[in-house]
């Protein structure tokens, strides 16, 4: 496929802290929830919100009522930079089990590590019941964190470099890599040479793309198949080299988005942007930005029920400016 340098067709609009912006001025953005403590990753089932917070908690929101219910789990959450329970998925079978599966960063022996596990939701709190994946390697900074759950049914997971670029090329460590659970619950590396990967959302046609942070901008959007390395740190942004996998979309050298989770809507990339204070509205075949959405602060993640978008600000994990509402969950309709 072909490379895209970034195309900018800006529409730029503007939210502040009204409820609704009127149609000439952009689109209704509608708060459904305010005081989100650090959310991090956004889950619905039956119209209720489930919504991972770095704190610890499960924010559980519904008729526009939230309730942060506590997590369990068998290690306490790091307090290194960017760490906490972040990657968060319901379990198909939620509904009869109440089971999610769960990413979040501990510390062992002073150091920091990931860890992939089942929680439970019982008489309102969360207790982990599994572990499928612990003691990942991480750092000070570039945990990764994502899960999400593919149209094969897969567990699909997203590590960072742990702040170690030769890590990310290194097919003995996981770091730097984008992970799925076999059946027999064994993690494979499904793809590599990745260095903060944060976002992945399946097309209508099944295809998987994916969101990383650059280093000094170079953030990437790359469409993703099994066993391609994408060639972090021996080429990122524009740069290309022979067996290395290079980005469809970036930002380039100039610009730096530091894009988080992404999802697919009515055929557009939506991706939410946390440096960029943004949604960026992408097409992936032209490789055009074709709006961006501001006026929100930092967006951690984007999800669509088909009909409308959702997504959540990060204004308050010690890199934004929050509000007194902050931080919010909206409707973009």
């Amino acid at each position: 496929m072909k490379k895209w340098i970034l195309v900018i067709s800006l529409v730029l609009y503007g939210c502040a802290e009204e409820t609704e912006k009127s149609p000439t001025q952009g689109p209704i953005a509608e708060k459904i929830a305010t005081n989100l403590n650090i959310p991090w990753s956004i889950n619905l089932q039956d119209n209720t919100f489930y919504i991972s917070e770095r704190v610890g908690t499960i924010a559980r929101i519904q008729n526009d009522h939230v309730v942060h219910e506590p997590v369990q789990l068998s290690d306490s959450l790091s307090s290194v930079s960017e760490a906490g329970l972040l990657g968060f998925a319901l379990k198909p079978d939620f509904p009869e089990t109440g089971e999610a599966y769960a990413y979040y960063t501990y510390d062992m022996n002073g150091k920091p590590f990931n860890k992939i596990v089942t929680i439970q939701r019982q008489d309102g709190q969360w207790q982990e019941i599994a572990i499928h994946l612990d003691g990942i390697e991480t750092g000070n900074i570039h945990h990764g964190g994502r899960l999400e759950i593919g149209p094969d049914g897969s567990l699909y997971v997203t590590v960072g470099d742990a702040g170690n670029p030769i890590n990310a090329q290194d097919p003995a460590s996981l770091n730097g890599k984008i992970l799925r659970m076999k059946d027999n619950g064994a993690f494979e590396i499904f793809s590599m040479g990745h260095r903060n990967p944060q976002g992945l959302a399946w097309n209508a046609a099944g295809t998987l793309y994916e969101a990383e942070h650059g280093q000094s901008a170079n953030d990437e959007i790359n469409l993703v198949e099994q066993g391609k390395n994408y060639g972090y740190p021996i080429i990122e942004g524009e740069e290309t080299e022979e067996g290395l996998e290079s980005p469809i979309i970036t930002t380039g050298s100039k610009e730096t988005w530091a894009p988080s989770g992404i999802t697919f809507h009515q055929g557009k990339l939506y991706v939410a942007t946390l440096r960029g204070e943004s949604i960026k509205i992408l097409n992936v075949e032209t490789g055009e930005v074709e709006q961006s959405i501001t006026g929100f602060g930092r967006v951690r993640d984007v999800f669509s029920d088909g009909e409308s978008l959702y997504f959540i600000t990060n204004n308050t994990d010690g890199r934004g400016t929050p509000s007194e509402d902050d931080d919010v969950l909206y409707r973009l309709k």
